[in-house]
This record gives structure tokens, C-alpha cells and sequence, in this order.
């Protein structure tokens, strides 16, 4: 767009009192941002009310600051993505968004613009994720991208940033190194402009994922991390899915608003259970006596979404390098064996293996360093998932 669209559609979003579904009336009734702007009071009054007309006829004291930062924003392509900007009846603009009441007016992208999403689910959970939670994540992420899917997520820290990693991974093995691929591995919906990456931790990541996926936000640039802006986010992220998959979640968190906008758009809900002693799980528990399926695999997932064809579940085989059988290796360390795969205490593990204090923290010690257990709080320890 040239940059008189552009302002007007800024001017558009900008304006005081008038949100999306009011945009979206003005543009039906007007057919195009600038005609908006062209109009006089009265017949800004047909679709808007008295104080959104008004507002409608103030230049609001940012634009022009604005119009310079996305025009810059724009004119700036990196070598390994690209920066676009997504508008209302954009033939790139995403078709799932459409079915929001309040889909965005504007979607700001940095990605592989000419892929598309494809099948896709939203994997979202705690962002202080037990170890065992954050690679439950990371190894769904792996097998469902490697199936075919594109994972989305938030990028936040702990399951949306673990459900990244292993998307990206995943999307490689499904598309044997090409770089020529139809889809996207992973889509980041971000609650800040795209000027910015938060959490910084995750600068990295998010780079990635411009490489081979999509970061989108429905943000000015220079937005804030606000907390207001992460609840309202989680819509695109329910919206993008055919289903969103909950890892785990605490019984007050944001992972339960996005699954509650799934099922207000028709979408699956899906969730991993956990153990009863840890509060990361009570969320999942929550979702599944309302009714969410059940999920203990990627399988799961595949046919839930009715997406379990053959070749799909070869290549969750192939992503896994492996099947999904649980049964413990006769190799396997004994203690892990007394340990099971809920958070389990000192005291209990004493009781299970009959083994003293310091011969058994001498153990735990070296399966922690071996990477086949982690450290939860309370002094809690839990086995991980050896890959």
C-alpha cells in the first residue's frame, strides 16, 4: 500500500472509541479507510454514534510518529523473512481470524508471507511449566509439525516457547530440508508491536521462527508488553487452530481463557493430564471433566482432529524415532522404576526403594546431571522423557 493507505488505515486503528467491529461497519458502509475520513459528521453518523464521529474527525496526536515507524517498518526486509502488514479483506489475511467477532483490523507479520497456515493446532499451557510439562510440550510440538500441522502458539516462556522449539524441529523432519514448503511449521502470535520481542529470552527463537513460520501481532508497533494485551491475543491464537491443546495449566490461567475461546468458536479442545500433586495440572483436570478429550499422544491429537491418516502417523513415528510405547526399558536405572512419572518427594522414595538419605540424594544427583530427572519446587523431583 502506498503511504496515504497506509495512513489512513493507522488513522482508522488509532482512533479513540472506534474498535474493530466498528471499523469493520465503517468500512462496509464507506468501502475504504480514506473514504471514512472523507466524510462529514452526518454521515459518519449513520454507522457511528455522536463521540466516535467526533473522534472520527480528530487526527490523533501519535499518527504521524506512527506512519513513520511502519513505513520504515516495512521498507526494512530482513535477508531471511519478510515484514508485511495484513488488512481487512487482504487476500494473505488469514480466513480463520474472519470467524472472530472482533477480527483484527490490521495484522502486523514477519515471517515466510508466501507460505500459508494450513492444518494447524494451538498448543498453550503454564509458563512456569514443570520439566516434565515443558518437554511433554516440546516433544508434541515435534510430532504434530512433523505430521503436517502448524503449531501455534504464543511465544511466551515455558509450554509456548518449548511447543515452538519442537515445531521447528518437527517442520524440518516433515519437510526433509527443503526450504521450498507450502506451510508454516510454527505461527507466534505476540502480544507487543513487532518492533520488539518478549520475552527477550526468546529473541532467538523468535528470529527462527520468522525463518521457517509467521509472527504475527494485531499491535502498533512500539506496543508495550501490557498484561491487558496477552488475554485479548489468545483469541488469534484459538481462532488459528482447528483445536487448542492445553499442557498444563493452573486452575486460574490464561491457558483456560484460550481454550474457553476455542469452544466459544466451535474449535476442539484438547488436554494432557498430569499428576494430582502438582498445580500445573489442575487446570487440564478442570478442562477434561467439562468435557475435553483426553490426550496421551500425538495420535491422540491426529484423531481427535480427524487429521490420522497412514501417512501422518508415519511421520509422528519417524518425528519420535520411535513408537509410542511406555513400557519401561529393563535397562532403565531403579530408581526411576520407584520414581514413576508424577512429582514425587524424598520421603516417598525412601519408602518406595528402602535405600538411606545420602546413598539415594547421591542418586538423584547423577540421574539430575544425566538429565533423566529434573528439581521441581517443594523439593519435588519428577523423571523427564529420555529422547
Amino acid at each position: 500500500m502506498d503511504k496515504d493507505e497506509l495512513r489512513a488505515w493507522l488513522r482508522l486503528s488509532m482512533t479513540d472509541g472506534v474498535g474493530n467491529d466498528a471499523a469493520r461497519q465503517l468500512l462496509a458502509c464507506f468501502g475504504s479507510p480514506q473514504a471514512v475520513f472523507e466524510q462529514t459528521e452526518t454521515a459518519l453518523h449513520q454507522v457511528a454514534t455522536p463521540k466516535q464521529a467526533q473522534a472520527l474527525l480528530t487526527v490523533p496526536n501519535e499518527l504521524a510518529v506512527q506512519c513513520v515507524r511502519t513505513h520504515q517498518w516495512l521498507m526494512h526486509q530482513p535477508d531471511t523473512h519478510t515484514h508485511a502488514l495484513w488488512t481487512l479483506g487482504d487476500t494473505h489475511y488469514p480466513p480463520e481470524l474472519l470467524q472472530l467477532a472482533d477480527p483484527p483490523l490490521m495484522i502486523y507479520v514477519a515471517g515466510q508471507t508466501q507460505r500459508t497456515l494450513g492444518n494447524a493446532v494451538a498448543i498453550v499451557g503454564s509458563r512456569n511449566p514443570t520439566p516434565q510439562g515443558a518437554q511433554t510440550a516440546e516433544q508434541f510440538g515435534e510430532a504434530l509439525s512433523a505430521a503436517g500441522l502448524c503449531v501455534v502458539s504464543g511465544l511466551a516462556l515455558g509450554v509456548d516457547g518449548a511447543a515452538h522449539q519442537g515445531a521447528l524441529r518437527g517442520g524440518k523432519v516433515r519437510d526433509g530440508g527443503s526450504a521450498h514448503t507450502q506451510h508454516w511449521h510454527t505461527v507466534a502470535v505476540v502480544g507487543t508491536g513487532l518492533d520488539r520481542v518478549y520475552p527477550r529470552q526468546h529473541q532467538t527463537l523468535a528470529n527462527e521462527i520468522a525463518r521457517n513460520g509467521l509472527v504475527i501481532s494485531e499491535y502498533l508497533l512500539g506496543t508495550a508488553p501490557l498484561a491487558h494485551n496477552f488475554p485479548k491475543r489468545n483469541r488469534l491464537i484459538a481462532a488459528l487452530g482447528l483445536g487448542t491443546l492445553v499442557v498444563e495449566a493452573a486452575l486460574k490461567s490464561g491457558s483456560l481463557i484460550t481454550a474457553k475461546m476455542a469452544l466459544d468458536l466451535n474449535r476442539d479442545v484438547l488436554a494432557i493430564p498430569g499428576s494430582i500433586h502438582a498445580t500445573q495440572s489442575h487446570g487440564c483436570h478442570a478442562l477434561i471433566r467439562q468435557g475435553a478429550k483426553l490426550v496421551e499422544n500425538a495420535h491422540d491429537v491426529l484423531e481427535e482432529l480427524q487429521l490420522a491418516p497412514q501417512q501422518q502417523v508415519n511421520l509422528f513415528a519417524q518425528a519420535l524415532g520411535a513408537d509410542d510405547d511406555t513400557t519401561s526399558d529393563p535397562a532403565e536405572h531403579p530408581l526411576l522404576t520407584h520414581m514413576g512419572y508424577g512429582p514425587v518427594s524424598l520421603d516417598a522414595l525412601q519408602a518406595r526403594s528402602g535405600q538411606d538419605t545420602a546413598t539415594l540424594q547421591a542418586q538423584l544427583l547423577t540421574l539430575e546431571l544425566d538429565g533423566a530427572i529434573g528439581k521441581l519446587p517443594g523439593g519435588l523431583f519428577q523423571r523427564l522423557a529420555m529422547t
